[in-house]
């Protein structure tokens, strides 16, 4: 499961996001602001939306070269039956 990896540290790099920020938290500043890493949660879903497109796309291709090997291998097969 070699080629599943990049989607793996995506997903890694999502769910860390949303812990840290869970850990990090919010507070107000003495001048009323509101202080926290909101950068944090879109972050975070771009992780997880990127390990999604990544993971369709390396199991898209991973059908597309097994059904290509599969198709040679019977045409192969096919072609020295016949002669």
């Amino acid at each position: 499961m070699k080629k599943y990896i990049l989607p793996f540290i995506f997903i890694v790099l999502g769910i860390g996001c949303a812990v840290a920020y869970g850990i990090i938290g919010s507070e107000v500043a003495p001048d009323g602001t509101l202080m926290e890493p909101f950068f944090l949660i879109p972050m975070g879903y771009l992780f997880l939306f990127l390990s999604i497109i990544t993971g369709l796309i390396v199991f898209i291709r991973s059908l597309y070269k097994k059904h290509k090997n599969s198709y040679r291998v019977n045409s192969f097969h096919n072609n020295d039956t016949t002669s």
